[in-house]
């Protein structure tokens, strides 16, 4: 509260907004202090308050800040919180404190003024807070501005100043009492706003304040008006929007300078009749009402021009006699029920909007008619006569309309017309002869032609994208000299017609759209006399070859898209180009990198799923490039040299090294796959991240999310970081669907800090899992979404929503934000911020706008093939139809998102996008799973130069080094939280992007789970492991056994199994730091060198057998492949590890179900192991003595199981592992209602 000079401020965020000479905002961010305009100087300063001479008072380290008029003082930790003294400086005084050097002694005026005494560091500080703040001091204030300080009371000393002329008091907590009785004592005061406070009652004092002109009230739960209002008889501007009104006084009409009365989001059920009295009105604002019909003789008498009755419950329009309603020129019927709107009877009409309603038939007069916005209706005529000759712009999109006006042709002022999204079959045939258009949008019908006629018009903009035309008018561009931009994607077209008729060309088009078409390599020719262009999406067309020698003549081309054709080069040509700034050549079948590298304005390049094999670039880079994508390129082998010349690339993609998938490893069927891709927008800010985590806690879940920020890079960034840690550890807390994923999202909005406080974000998330305790059960897809990220799911074909947009056009959404006194703007935006109800962020909207999400569960059957989770860019530009046509029969996740994303680029989408593509492989059997016998033991993969760990993004060493994994997940997870990581960013992220850092970007090959965004590569090893371990492994080619039964999505039932988890010890050696012995010439299989530190990965498994009856030759054991490593492994204490130890050496440790990703402080050992150090070597020293007859080591194993592939057990460690072979034979004897789950037999070792 603040109450006096120097006293203390309430925990609300504070801001000080600049002085409001007019009408202030109803709605706007929070801003602090430092950020505002009227901060002149801060900063950090020794401060003493009081008087010198008190040994009381000491000098304290402050954070100080002269802004508008005050003297702001606060802790340097508490500067954002709120807490803070302010001393006005008017009327007061600044001296100069002659015993102490630089010190400046700043007071308040008044009989209780206050002194603070600051200590400048220099005395050019000293010289310039002096100067400043003597101004203050010496002017007379007329301004004072105290919104969003949470003000219970005014302050005492504000009326230090009687020649207040404006007043800002806007969200804050005063109420309606006597205390507002002391603003009388302003008696030039001329504009008050009192809106967002908790008035509850109109306050009766400023009507005594007869010089006011401007009162703002809005959003203070008044339920009526009094009388006494008459008495502001100079009163221009009134608001009393966002209250209960239902009525208004007859005293009101006394009012004749009134010209503006806001009675928008009230309670009124019809238009009060004492606005006929206020001859000076020109607008009457009643949006958000409760009216139902609207009857026109109410508004014979009134004087307004301008009607805005948005989102009422109008159903039926009462007409009244055309010459009665002459003074309307504006009508606003936005988000109605209207069915038919007959708007002839105002004869003066000028800009008709009736967007969202449900019209089937419009008429209009159109003698002074200049604009028509009706999209979104079930329009199937319009009617405007006489001709509009005065209509600039018309937009009837998103209607059912079959057949545009002749009219239409004779408009001789329209510039916009947009018929896009409906019926229409053809064109008006003198359409293109118009020498008015400029823009033309026409997308998304059903033309099979446009006019032929084309008689030079002044057309810049064209777009026809999503129709049946085979062809395009052929003097299409020798007449339209002004033609800019075309958009002609997802046509039939077979060719094009050409820019010239001879070799000089007038063309001026710079933009061209060609997605998905059926163009050949013949049309390559025509586009030759656009010597202009700059912009050419030809993806998805039928090109073999694009010719060197026209790409030469195309020399200012910036950006160029060639995906999905069958190209097996790009033509080298493409060095004249010298602006060229992107180049998307993925999914062709290009053998050869091309030499765009040389490029100096290069930022992109994009040539995934091709068949390169190597690459050749220069010396220096191009120094403005951001993204190189190289996945999907199999045969593709990058040296060491080239690795390094590409680390500085901000984003740099490139497939993992060949490597035993997830779904393979765990034992069970490849269930599902994913790709996954993220593109920038215009101006190359990546504003979205997706996230994918293939084996989420275990190897029988999932987890993949698409986050867009739309113009901020910080809530998306933060979220990917963050949302799948929080989501893990929401599972263990909860284990309803909708609960844990509710929670994640309301958990992951405390973590965005300060960035959520002014930022939002829309997010998705997918996450398919199957009850471990529920063997015969099947996996289920658990979907939640705020904002407008969507996903679907493809079921049979057809495509099933999961995701619901929260906005005001839901009428729960409505009714709830209404609840809250929320403010609908004129862009359909909750308070003028955003158009989502519910969306992550934007905390300084709540409780308007909230971050629970819409959350759906389905089981998932044969049925389904794939699901998409896109950006907001995405769905805007692609129907879910399309989407799922276009990708049903791509094979590949990478190539189906990839296409999704450059569908949306070639139709317009100028946003960043982000897709993920999961596809789906669910047998019939997902219920009748049985499990009776083992199956027999796979070989186990032979270990690639990278070890088969949770990410799929390694950050380079400094050395600039080859990246080498760590020894471990868990030796990661031990050293740091990502949860806690996050959460500390979130609450300090300042800047508008995160800290870049130079990463490599392994893309997985749908198996592997990675992060995809180039700066956090360790979110994902922090999850929780399930225990279950299947036993069944699928190998391409491989077989299943024939006498098996069993479900193809289950994995098999542990039947006399044991199986230890995979341990991999660090230890220091004398090894050199090329990973080499200094005697042998070969790396040792499964040793992995980081220069000092050799980390070894050692893997020791147990299954059924028959003990032999003699003890005389070593216990020899089948050695199964590895299991894999879940993205976060907990580390098991070291008194699981030693298993001599251990009663049974079979049971888990509880810390295991704990916390995920958190390790006992006390199991760490400075060698990154958990197991004591003699343990860890004497592990090693078994493995070493372990027969090695491949060449690749003994993780390296045949196609079939080798009965001479044995681990032998040494002598000393018989007898142990036979008592543990004979206390679970018992075990498996028991019934099988007490069997435990699976899981329990996992031994950490």
């Amino acid at each position: 509260m603040l109450c006096c000079s120097g006293t203390y401020v309430g925990q609300c965020f504070p801001a000080v907004f600049p002085g409001s000479g007019g009408v202030p905002r109803m709605s706007g961010k929070p801003q602090n202090v430092e950020s505002s305009e009227r901060v002149q100087l801060s900063g950090t300063y020794n401060v003493r308050k009081g008087k010198l001479q008190l040994p009381v008072n000491r000098w304290t380290r402050r954070q100080v800040i002269l802004c508008g008029t005050c003297l702001i003082v606060s802790s340097v930790k508490e500067s954002q919180t709120g807490k803070m003294h302010v001393l006005p400086l008017i009327g007061g005084k600044v001296e100069e404190v002659k015993k102490h050097s630089h010190c400046l002694a700043f007071s308040s005026a008044g009989p209780q003024s206050q002194t603070y005494y600051v200590s400048f560091d220099s005395f050019t500080e000293h010289l310039r807070w002096h100067r400043h703040a003597a101004k203050m001091v010496s002017q007379r204030i007329n301004s004072v501005d105290l919104s969003y300080c949470s003000l219970e009371q005014l302050p005492p000393n504000l009326f230090y100043s009687h020649d207040l002329t404006h007043l800002n008091l806007k969200h804050n907590f005063l109420p309606s009492d006597q205390r507002l009785q002391q603003l009388q004592r302003f008696s030039r005061l001329r504009s008050l706003n009192l809106s967002n406070n908790h008035l509850g009652q109109f306050p009766l004092a400023i009507c005594d304040i007869h010089t006011l002109s401007e009162v703002n009230l809005s959003c203070n739960y008044l339920a009526a008006v009094p009388g006494a209002v008459g008495a502001m008889t100079n009163l221009q501007t009134f608001l009393l929007d966002g209250n209960s009104l239902s009525d208004l006084p007859n005293e009101l009409g006394s009012l004749q300078r009134l010209g503006y009365l806001g009675l928008s989001f009230n309670q009124f059920c019809n238009i009060p009749q004492v606005l006929e009295r206020l001859a000076s009105m020109e607008k009457l604002c009643m949006a958000g009402n409760n009216l139902e019909t609207l009857t026109l003789q109410n508004f014979r008498l009134l004087r307004i021009k301008h009607i805005d009755l948005r989102l009422n419950k109008i159903s039926l329009m009462v007409p009244d006699e055309p010459d009665l309603l002459r003074h309307v020129t504006q009508l606003d019927v936005r988000d109605n029920r209207l069915q038919e709107l007959d708007a002839s009877v105002f004869p003066r009409l000028e800009v008709l909007h009736c967007e969202r309603n449900h019209i089937q038939s419009l008429r209009a007069k159109g003698t002074l008619l200049k604009a028509i916005y009706a999209t979104n209706n079930e329009l199937r005529q319009l009617d405007v006569t006489p001709v509009p000759s005065n209509l600039s712009y018309m937009d009837i999109s998103r209607n059912r309309v079959e057949s545009l006006p002749e009219w239409l042709c004779e408009a001789k002022k329209l510039e916009v017309l947009d018929v896009s999204h409906n019926l229409i079959t053809e064109l008006p045939a003198r359409l293109l002869c118009s020498n008015s258009v400029r823009k033309l949008s026409a997308g998304h019908n059903q033309l099979q032609r446009l006019p032929d006629r084309v008689e030079r018009p002044l057309l810049e903009v064209l777009d026809v994208q999503h129709n049946q035309l085979v062809e395009l008018p052929c003097n299409l561009f020798l007449k339209s000299e002004s033609l800019r931009s075309v958009n002609a994607s997802a046509n039939k077209l077979e060719h094009l017609p050409p820019s010239s008729l001879s070799e000089e060309s007038h063309s001026i088009l710079q933009e061209f759209y060609l997605t998905n078409n059926r163009l050949t390599d013949k049309c390559v020719p025509m586009l030759t006399g656009h010597t202009h262009l700059r912009v050419l999406h030809m993806a998805y067309n039928h090109l073999q070859t694009f010719p060197a020698s026209k790409m030469a003549k195309l020399e200012e081309l910036e950006e160029v898209d060639l995906s999905g054709n069958m190209l097996k080069t790009v033509p080298t040509t493409i060095l004249n180009c010298r602006r060229m700034h992107t180049l998307i050549a993925h999914s062709n079948a290009i053998e050869v990198f091309p030499e765009v590298m040389q490029l100096m304005d290069m930022k992109c390049v994009d040539l995934s799923c091709n068949e390169l094999s190597e690459i050749t670039l220069p010396e220096n880079l191009p120094p403005k490039l951001q993204e190189l994508d190289l996945t999907g390129n199999p045969r593709l082998n990058l040296d060491h040299k080239t690795l390094e010349q590409l680390n500085n690339i901000r984003c740099f993609r490139i497939d993992p090294p060949p490597t035993f998938s997830s779904n393979e490893a765990s034992g069970g069927p490849a269930v599902w796959s994913h790709g996954y891709t993220e593109a920038s927008g215009v101006k190359n800010k990546l504003c979205v991240a997706a996230l994918s985590v293939n084996s989420f806690c275990g190897n029988r879940e999932a987890l993949y999310g698409v986050f867009d920020g739309d113009r901020n890079v910080e809530v998306p960034y933060l979220l990917q970081c963050t949302m799948n840690d929080v989501l893990a550890e929401e599972l263990h807390k909860t284990k309803s669907e909708e609960d844990y994923m509710t929670n994640t999202f309301l958990v992951m909005q405390r973590k965005l800090g300060t960035a959520g406080q002014k930022l939002g974000g829309s997010a998705a998330l997918c996450h398919i899992r199957h009850d471990p305790t529920d063997p015969g059960g099947c996996f289920t897809l658990t979907a939640a979404n705020v904002g407008k990220c969507q996903a679907i799911l493809c079921r049979d074909g057809k495509p099933m929503p999961l995701s619901v947009l929260h906005n005001v056009g839901l009428e729960e959404e409505y009714r709830r934000i209404r609840q809250h006194r929320a403010i609908v703007t004129e862009d359909n935006k909750v308070n003028g911020v955003t158009d989502s109800t519910r969306i992550m962020g934007y905390s300084f909207l709540y409780p308007s706008v909230i971050p629970c999400p819409h959350v759906q569960t389905v089981t998932l059957t044969s049925q389904d093939e794939f699901f998409i989770v896109g950006s907001r860019g995405l769905w805007d530009a692609v129907s879910h139809q399309e989407a799922v046509e276009a990708v049903r029969n791509v094979p590949d996740g990478l190539a189906a998102a990839k296409k999704l994303c450059t569908l949306a680029q070639g139709y317009g989408c100028t946003d960043s996008l982000s897709a993920v593509v999961v596809q789906l492989s669910v047998s019939e059997d997902c219920c009748s799973c049985c499990c009776s016998e083992p199956p027999q033991p796979p070989p186990s993969p032979g270990l690639g130069p990278y070890p088969s760990s949770s990410n799929a993004m390694k950050e380079r060493p400094s050395d600039g080094s080859l990246p080498v994994p760590p020894s471990s997940c868990s030796e990661i997870s031990s050293e740091i939280s990502t949860s806690e990581m996050s959460s500390e960013v979130g609450s300090t992220a300042s800047s508008d992007e995160p800290p870049q850092s130079s990463l490599v970007l392994l893309h997985d090959q749908a198996h592997h789970p990675h992060l995809h965004h180039p700066a956090h590569a360790l979110s994902l090893q922090h999850q929780p492991h399930s225990g279950s371990q299947p036993c069944q492994y699928l190998y391409p080619g491989a077989e299943l056994p024939s006498s098996r039964s069993c479900c193809a999505v289950h994995p098999l039932c542990l039947t006399g199994a044991f199986q230890r988890q995979l341990s991999s010890a660090t230890f220091s050696s004398a090894l050199s730091e090329n990973g080499l012995d200094s005697e042998d010439e070969e790396p040792i299989a499964g040793v992995f060198s980081n220069g000092s530190r050799v980390e070894v990965e050692a893997d020791i498994h147990s299954l059924k057998l028959d003990l032999p009856q003699t003890q005389e030759r070593p216990l020899l054991l089948s050695l199964p492949p590895p299991p894999p490593p879940p993205p976060c492994t907990p580390e098991p204490p070291e008194e699981a590890v030693d298993m001599a130890e251990s009663d049974s050496g079979m049971e888990r440790d509880e810390s295991w179900h704990g916390d995920p990703g958190k390790v006992p402080v006390k199991s760490r050992r400075a060698n990154g192991s958990v197991a004591r150090q003699e343990k860890s070597h004497n592990l090693i020293e078994v493995a070493a003595d372990a027969p090695s007859k491949k060449s690749g080591g003994y993780f390296t194993a045949p196609a079939q199981p080798d009965p001479d592939d044995q681990f032998i057990i040494p002598p000393e460690l018989e007898e142990e592992v036979k008592e543990i072979m004979k206390q679970h034979q018992q075990k498996q004897q028991k019934p099988s209602g007490t069997e435990p789950a699976s899981d329990y037999y996992d031994t950490p070792l």
